[in-house]
């Protein structure tokens, strides 16, 4: 499919027929001179056709770059308009705007998580891990991290929405994210934005600077770009609306419902809940007082309360991120031979306050405990009990807090070279490292907790229990009593109490590739095009651990006591071709398209991918296509190597039916579970049909529209089961399960389980993708109005979305409450119109996300399961002041629509409000 002007041709290969409309509206833009969007207008790339020269924009999801090749695998492209629509803070939130991608790991989804700070995409909701990240068509360091990314330097995202392991190897299975940045700027562009809610909270902050410059009359190009953002939490979940809800049964119901304000009988003082003094709390004195409690309902549970507190009461709405992004490039063009090299670090912190102290559970204490009230003492004595029954919301002086820094360096070579009869030649080789700094502080250490609870008093002081008697070994000099009753913890109990949990990574890539492509021969309709390569790839990762984790000292809370360390190498030989079959000029083309690769993986050998695809063209009007591919994700250091830990952990055996007539069988046992990596792990397989059509009408000039079926079935997904799962996928006939359970061979009891990572699990999705857009250049009609007003929508509809782990089989399609598992909507879609002219250009943009059930597994289960849809309103204006200056403004959800009553925060649905961005742009 191609597209041609007087001046200008643009070839669009691979892509859909939205990705012609956005070729043709960066020219039509640069023909008006209209104001391009702040962050590109005041730099000039030559990437950007002009009326000046030929030029051609290559939009493509294959290795072959050839002029009039149509690839079959559905392509969308993020250009110059939806980088600055939403004002968004980093290139992940701009990508999660699209229909196709599922928004998993965000700074509203990610409170309480160590993935905080990270921002990877996530296609068709298969998993981050499924999606590969490129920049300029090469893998880098940082596990789909786009943090790394200066925005100021992006020219375009090329999503392929289609398995692409063939061309680009493992991981390509949900699709590849290639993004493509500038490669040439003149001058220097400076910009700030700040934002902030309309509630007066989340601001945020940042600035950058991109500047390049030639030498060497033009052959040589030197260019950088640096970005500071700062974007603060929203610390509190109450000052938005259904963010602290619960699941519940009110008295005399049969049915669950969600409600808001569901809290624990726990209070920030401490709760008796046994003996005489039950119900009485611990005011910031330690005096008690009266419990002021929400509505009882299920056991444990109240709604509402003046003193009741629930998790989420403690844990922020959205996870704050200060970060630093900067890439340098520089290349040399000797004649038909180019050598270039790029440079980057990045620098990401989230630090915040995680989650109260839970898990201590409620406490049993004794009543002689001298930080108590006299009275209550003599209270508790004078009714004959030794102890008391404590319950507590440990927050305040107990509180966590995550410090995650991350920082990643990383440096290219590469050369591009023409060898001749149209033959070309590009190599390179990359190295990366990417620092990983957790920190959680003031994390429970179990066992001095435990003594500094036990406070008695001794010769007139107050001391740990251990210490009381200088008979006994069993003491702690360092060991302080903890006051638990109201706020009155000294910072010296707390210290010896609590302590930091830490673990440092380090992981590291390197990369090298070689291609080749050119024509073998021409058949009557053209050219057959091949590129040939190999690529390799070496990755490692090593963890430490701090001393107390690894002794696993901090209980349940124990997050870095499985440290991970080791690595893998994988060699790649690939090859795709290009075939013309029929070329019929303004009539009918036919072309196609078939890839292969080997990739031997030093862990589990060899293992093939492919592709196969064809393109039918009529009339310039209609493209036709298809493919089949075979795509595989390898998997990573951590599901291989993470430490083997065992445990001792009752199961409820899914088998009992078959041994439980034998002497001496247990249902319930207590196996040594084995969990952690799996260096036996393979490849998943993937298998990917896509069919599909683009429509670009002559007698509608500037209309496109393309409609793409997928359907992937991913088999043997890397999971780990828990013990009791594994006999239940047994028991429903999954050999790989059985493998796993070792049972005593006389009584059948279970006696070892291997709960670690297997190659056990499936994923089967279906769905449609759908693009349209409208470029109307508005000087078709009258001089008098300058600029192009452009109409884009982007819709998702997703058929199925099955998870089968061997136990369970569930199609979480139509499931969006937070918290459900693989929640998906089956629609989402997004409209944008904009108008860009001279001075002003003006953004207006309609997000909808579809509604569906709570969990369609609670149906008949939880009253109100329905959830409707929601549909969000933003508006951008752009203002050219002057040729050097340009001011922009932007507002997300305007209309503060409200997200839907949920537990956590939703995946899809907005939490923030309202939320206003102002920025300016100055060129030197």
């Amino acid at each position: 499919m191609q597209a041609r002007s007087n001046k200008n041709k643009f070839l669009v290969r691979g892509a859909s027929g939205l990705a012609l409309a956005i070729a043709m509206f960066q020219a039509e833009v640069a023909l008006a001179q209209a104001v391009p969007i702040p962050g590109e207008e005041q730099v000039e790339t030559t990437n950007q056709p002009t009326a000046a020269e030929d030029s051609e924009i290559v939009v493509t999801g294959s290795r072959i770059a050839r002029a009039g090749f149509d690839l079959p695998t559905p392509t969308t492209v993020i250009g110059e308009v939806e980088l600055r629509q939403g004002s968004r803070p980093n290139l992940q939130q701009v990508l999660n705007d699209a229909p196709s991608f599922r928004p998993t790991v965000t700074p509203q989804v990610s409170p309480g998580n160590t993935s905080s700070g990270s921002a990877p995409v996530d296609l068709r909701g298969l998993g981050s891990s499924r999606t590969l990240t490129l920049v300029n068509g090469r893998r880098f360091v940082g596990n789909n991290n786009l943090n790394y990314i200066p925005l100021g330097l992006v020219e375009r995202v090329e999503v392929v929405t289609g398995g692409a392991s063939a061309a680009y190897g493992s991981d390509a299975v949900a699709g590849v994210v290639n993004i493509i940045l500038k490669n040439k700027v003149k001058g220097i562009n400076v910009g700030g934005v700040t934002g902030i809610s309309s509630r007066g909270d989340g601001m945020r902050y940042g600035f950058d600077l991109t500047a390049g410059t030639e030498f060497a009359g033009g052959k040589g190009q030197i260019l950088f770009s640096g970005e500071y953002v700062n974007d603060k939490s929203i610390p509190s979940r109450n000052s938005r609306a259904n963010l602290t809800a619960g699941r519940i049964i009110f008295p005399g119901d049969t049915l669950q419902t969600l409600v808001a304000d569901v809290n624990t009988n726990q209070t920030l003082g401490g709760l008796i809940v046994s003996g005489v003094l039950a119900n009485q709390t611990f005011d910031a004195s330690g005096n008690l007082r009266p419990y002021q409690g929400g509505v009882a309902v299920n056991a444990g549970q109240v709604v509402g309360g003046v003193d009741s507190r629930g998790l989420y009461d403690a844990i922020v709405l959205t996870t704050p991120l200060e970060r630093i992004s900067t890439y340098g490039r520089a290349t040399y063009d000797f004649g038909g031979v180019t050598l270039w090299a790029d440079a980057a670090y990045g620098r990401s912190r989230s630090d915040y306050p995680f989650l109260p102290d839970i898990g201590i559970g409620t406490l049993t204490l004794q009543s002689s405990n001298p930080f108590l009230p006299a009275g209550a003492r003599a209270q508790l004595a004078a009714a004959g009990q030794p102890t008391f029954r404590f319950a507590r919301f440990y927050d305040g002086p107990y509180r966590l807090n995550f410090d995650g820094l991350r920082q990643q360096y990383e440096g290219a070579v590469g050369i591009d070279a023409e060898l001749g009869s149209g033959w070309k030649f590009t190599s390179h080789f990359s190295h990366g490292v990417v620092d990983f700094r957790q920190r959680l502080d003031n994390a429970r250490v179990v066992a001095r907790f435990n003594n500094a609870i036990n406070a008695v008093s001794s010769g007139g002081q107050i001391v740990c229990g251990i210490n009381a008697d200088a008979i006994t070994t069993n003491d702690d000099p360092a060991c302080r009593p903890l006051n638990l009753f109201g706020d009155n913890a000294s910072p010296e109990a707390i210290a010896y109490a609590y302590d930091t949990q830490r673990s440092d990574s380090t992981n590291k890539l390197d990369a090298a590739s070689a291609q080749v492509q050119g024509d073998l021969f021409s058949l009557w309709a053209g050219p057959v095009t091949v590129a040939l390569g190999a690529e390799a790839r070496w990755e490692k990762q090593k963890a430490r651990s701090g001393a107390l984790d690894l002794a696993r000292a901090f209980g349940p809370l124990n997050l870095f006591g499985s440290p991970i360390s080791g690595g893998f190498n994988v060699k790649e030989g690939f090859g795709e071709v290009a075939v013309p079959l029929l070329n019929i000029e303004g009539k009918a083309k036919i072309d196609l398209n078939g890839a292969a690769r080997y990739s031997d993986y030093s862990q589990s050998g060899g293992i093939w991918s492919w592709k196969a695809g064809g393109t039918i063209g009529l009339f310039d009007t209609l493209l036709l296509r298809g493919t089949r591919s075979r795509d595989i994700r390898a998997p990573g250091v951590g599901e291989l190597f993470a430490v083997r830990a065992l445990t001792i952990r009752p199961i409820d055996d899914a088998q009992f039916a078959q041994f439980q007539g034998r002497p001496g069988y247990n249902r319930t046992p207590s196996p040594s579970t084995f969990t952690g990596g799996n260096p036996d792990l393979v490849p998943e397989v993937s298998y990917t049909t896509t069919v599909g059509a683009t429509f670009s009408p002559r007698f509608f000039p500037g209309f496109n529209l393309s409609v793409d079926y997928y359907d992937i079935k991913i088999g043997g997904a890397i999971f780990a089961l828990t013990g009791t799962n594994l006999t239940v996928a047994c028991n429903q006939g999954s050999a790989a399960a059985c493998d796993r359970i070792v049972r005593d061979p006389v009584t059948g009891t279970v006696t070892q389980i291997s709960a670690n990572q297997q190659n056990i699990a499936s994923f089967e999705t279906a769905g449609v993708d759908i693009e349209a857009s409208y470029l109307l250049r508005l000087s078709r009609f009258t001089n008098a109005i300058p600029g192009t007003i452009q109409i884009r929508g982007l819709a998702s509809y997703v058929d199925s979305f099955v998870f089968d782990t061997g136990s369970s089989r569930i199609d979480s399609v139509g499931s969006v409450g937070a918290g459900t598992s693989n929640a998906i909507p089956k629609w989402r879609s997004t409209l944008s119109l904009t108008y860009q002219g001279d001075v002003i250009g003006l953004d207006a943009r309609i997000r909808h996300v579809g509604g569906g059930k709570f969990d369609r597994l609670l149906e008949g289960v939880l009253s109100n399961n329905d959830i409707s849809s929601r549909t969000y309103v933003d508006l951008g204006a752009q203002f050219k002041v002057s040729d050097r200056f340009t001011f922009f403004t932007n507002a997300n959800n305007v209309f503060d629509r409200k997200p839907p009553i949920s537990p956590v925060s939703p995946t899809f649905y907005d939490v923030v409000g309202t939320y206003y961005t102002a920025g300016a742009r100055v060129k030197f």
